[in-house]
């Protein structure tokens, strides 16, 4: 299996904010996380917990700030939730940032132009 699709159990109807977003990916747990998914191999909650200090319990609480985010989506197969990455929301943030930078380059260039004069 690899990412989840954006239709699929967990995927949230109305995409949220950036601050939303920057908040979810601000814990750099949660960074560390959505890194590892960032793959696009979905992986079970015992998977992510292997090889770090954390409890499966920590990880669901965090892989559920992400889900919340609509940074990853679950889907449960068996007892076992799968989580994957969903490429979406980074694409809304790069367009975020990129309208900031926009913005402030505008911005520069006005301040230029004025001292400049």
């Amino acid at each position: 299996m690899s990412q989840l699709d954006a239709s699929g159990a967990g995927a949230r109807a109305r995409e949220p904010g950036p601050a939303t977003l920057f908040a979810a990916l601000g814990d750099p747990t949660r960074l560390a996380l959505f890194t590892r998914l960032s793959d696009g191999q979905a992986r079970s909650i015992a998977s992510l917990s292997a090889d770090t200090d954390l409890t499966r319990q920590a990880v669901t609480k965090h892989l559920r700030v992400l889900e919340e985010a609509g940074l990853v989506a679950s889907l449960r197969i068996g007892r076992e939730s799968q989580f994957g990455f969903r490429p979406e929301p980074i694409a809304a943030i790069r367009a975020y940032l990129d309208d900031v930078s926009r913005q402030w380059d505008d911005a520069l260039s006005r301040l230029k132009l004025f001292v400049e004069r």
